[in-house]
């Protein structure tokens, strides 16, 4: 299983933006809550599973996306499954660490 995984840097802080691979480049929407998996966002590396859970580990601030990517999350004890929200079907995590 692979995942697109993308790092964005800004004022010294790093978010993690990750989602499965057949997400990228989709909107889903759900009553007045949308979710667009942009390029520009999470389109960075496409990349074995297993590594964006290792990047994930080391994340202070991550926004995940996808079936994929949160079932292997809360696996790992990265996040509980309550903190899953979905969207049209599509299950979102966020993590802020302050």
């Amino acid at each position: 299983m692979r995942v697109y995984l993308k790092i964005h840097i800004r004022d010294d802080c790093e978010t993690v933006a990750c989602c499965d691979e057949e997400l990228l480049n989709q909107v889903f929407t759900e009553g007045n809550l949308k979710i667009e998996i942009s390029t520009r966002f999470y389109g960075g590396d496409l990349i074995k599973i297993e590594d964006a859970i290792d990047v994930l580990k080391n994340a202070s601030f991550f926004n995940i996306v996808g079936e994929k990517i949160i079932e292997k999350a809360i696996e790992c004890k990265l996040l509980p499954r309550e903190g899953i929200r979905s969207i049209n079907g599509v299950p979102m995590a966020i993590k802020m660490m302050f």
